[in-house]
């Protein structure tokens, strides 16, 4: 790893280390709910501890909740809004339609804490303590969450289809648009490093398999016998709702075999794998991360924190709401 680069690396982690809990909205601290419902993150545990215990699939899904939540109007729980009234629903973007799960659980934290403590967690609080839970019970890391968001009385169906990465992304796409979140490179790769559990979906990654660049032939940086696997259950037509793990050595397990993969031309998605072969900077990240899984595990977690202070609605701004699925009546 070049000198200057893991200068930057360090400092970052430093940094956010140091505390990491400023929002562009104001100010979050793990202590917020510590009088008005102590209870609350032990609840949320509990529910999340039973979800993943009845599919580990649904870690994966509550960590994505919170991730194209954050990336569109901010951590406020404009994702969990159904469409009603003057409200275009983000579930029916392109990265959330037949993908986005998990929302059930959410509803039974929800109905949990609001028998605890009415009208004072918020989903957007909720989805990101959902998330740290089941990184936790996968494996990972442990993180303080900063808690005192609030939740959007809207949502943006055209922010989350241009705001959350695509799964063929290029590598200048991705850099961009964690830029614009005011993350940065290595935010992008340990974040990244979320795919070290859960699955997608054939149609996801199609393109690499036969038409990767409109000429129809596959994805070269794509090892081929990985590629052979991938074929007999992802067809040219058909089966776009198949799911494969993203992480095909420990799918379940959150860990650096992600990164591994990576090195080793396995990536399952184009995003996956151009961190690796278009950007030197990623690339060097990368090769650090699948050397060094406490690294990894210690880098996650901070831009986890990161993450989960973008434009944070505090104070006085948005709601409360008592059903995540829609907004309180005025």
């Amino acid at each position: 790893m070049g000198a200057t680069l893991k200068a930057f690396v360090i400092l970052s982690v430093m940094l956010w280390g140091i505390c990491g809990c400023f929002g562009h909205g104001g100010y979050l601290y793990p202590q917020f709910y510590d009088k008005s419902c102590p209870k609350a993150p032990e609840i949320v545990k509990s529910v999340v501890a039973k979800a993943v215990a009845r599919e580990a699939r649904m870690a994966a899904s509550l960590l994505r909740l919170h991730f194209h939540d954050c990336f569109v109007k901010g951590c406020d729980a404009s994702l969990l809004l159904d469409s009603s009234g003057s409200i275009i629903s983000e579930k029916r973007s392109n990265a959330n339609r037949n993908s986005a799960r998990g929302f059930e659980v959410i509803d039974e934290i929800k109905s949990a804490l609001e028998k605890e403590c009415p009208l004072t967690v918020s989903c957007a609080d909720i989805l990101a303590l959902a998330a740290r839970d089941s990184t936790v019970l996968a494996g990972g890391p442990h993180w303080e969450v900063p808690l005192g968001r609030r939740d959007s009385r809207g949502a943006s169906l055209s922010g989350s289809n241009r705001n959350i990465p695509a799964p063929n992304s290029t590598i200048q796409t991705l850099i961009t648009k964690f830029k614009l979140q005011g993350l940065d490179t290595v935010d992008l790769v340990a974040l990244s490093g979320s795919h070290t559990i859960g699955q997608s979906r054939c149609t996801s990654f199609r393109q690499r398999l036969y038409n990767q660049t409109g000429n129809g032939r596959p994805d070269l940086t794509l090892d081929q016998g990985y590629a052979a696997q991938l074929r007999t259950r992802c067809p040219r037509s058909g089966g776009d709702s198949n799911l494969f793990p993203l992480d095909f050595v420990s799918p379940t397990v959150f860990d650096n075999w992600y990164f591994k993969n990576i090195v080793a031309s396995k990536g399952l998605l184009n995003s996956d794998q151009v961190l690796f072969t278009r950007s030197e900077k990623t690339m060097e990240i990368v090769e650090l991360y699948a050397k060094n899984n406490q690294l990894f595990i210690q880098h996650f977690a901070n831009s986890m924190v990161k993450m989960g202070n973008i434009s944070p609605l505090t104070g006085s701004r948005g709601e409360v709401r008592k059903n995540c699925r829609r907004i309180n009546s005025s």
